[in-house]
């Protein structure tokens, strides 16, 4: 993280890995996943008019982009109809690198990516900074993936828009740490210009046909909205993930499947694979 007089900016930290450093090359990846999210994703997401529906909340995947980047494609090119209107976005994902406990924030007022820079919505946290489960804590943020790919979409797929980014970490228990996720998103939850961003993969290293059996099972505990059904093997992000389908309850919102595949599918082999999902959630 770099520091000026003027703003506190988080550099990139994966461009070069998880993505393409270099932006031209990063701007034609990620274009043609927007452009193929009637494939795959179509298929499971019914008709036209669900389709052109504009979810409050996302769930999209975040490994590398020759692996989930189709899905993720399949879930940001929802936001086509409204690019111009979002300009708050609450990002949300799982600390792979570094255990603590609840949420953590930075004091980062930018972070950037090869497109630009994405500004951060410091104010939003002046509204949960007052919760226990909550933090200003850097570390985790230092070579985290799992919120920085997802910016890249946004940046194309939106107009003018600022990030209330949080890692999530370990809680005493799921329901607890569910929970915990809950009420911060329930303060964040705002109007029309909000989007929540929960990042999350799903299943991790089963073969090709367990993990096309569990991925659907936790398909359908989202669709659902049953977070206590989804383990941790499930999903790396099952506490973000738990908490946006508990607010999603309360909210009266459905969840839809946009896209539900594995790196086998897209770009690995099949004895070891990672499962990906995409899913909106909308108003019932």
């Amino acid at each position: 993280m770099t520091s000026t007089r003027e703003t506190i900016t988080r550099e990139a930290m994966v461009a070069g890995m998880f993505y393409p450093a270099d932006a031209q090359e990063l701007r034609r990846a990620v274009r043609s996943f927007l452009a193929a999210a009637g494939t795959a994703g179509a298929k499971i997401a019914g008709t036209e008019k669900d389709k052109t529906e504009t979810p409050k909340a996302l769930i999209v995947p975040h490994a590398g982009y020759i692996y989930s980047g189709p899905v993720a494609g399949s879930a940001y090119a929802q936001l086509a109809a409204r690019a111009g209107e979002l300009s708050r976005i609450v990002l949300l994902g799982p600390s792979h690198r570094v255990p603590f406990t609840g949420l953590a924030y930075s004091a980062a007022e930018t972070f950037l990516t090869p497109l630009g820079s994405v500004p951060v919505d410091r104010e939003a946290f002046a509204k949960v900074r007052d919760l226990p489960q909550v933090r200003c804590y850097e570390a985790p943020f230092e070579g985290e993936h799992c919120l920085e790919v997802q910016l890249p979409f946004l940046q194309l797929s939106l107009e003018a828009f600022r990030i209330v980014p949080f890692l999530v970490g370990a809680a005493a228990t799921e329901a607890t740490g569910t929970e915990e996720v809950a009420q911060v998103i329930a303060r964040l939850w705002g109007g029309e210009e909000t989007l929540i961003v929960v990042s999350s993969d799903l299943s991790h290293y089963l073969d090709y046909a367990h993990a096309v059996a569990t991925d659907a099972e936790t398909t359908r505990a989202i669709e659902a909205l049953r977070p206590e059904a989804i383990t941790p093997t499930q999903a790396c992000g099952h506490l973000p993930l738990g908490g946006l389908l508990r607010e999603a309850q309360r909210h009266g919102l459905k969840a839809r499947t946009l896209d539900l595949r594995n790196s086998a599918d897209t770009a690995g082999p099949r004895d070891q694979v990672v499962g990906y999902g995409a899913y909106a959630f909308e108003r019932s």
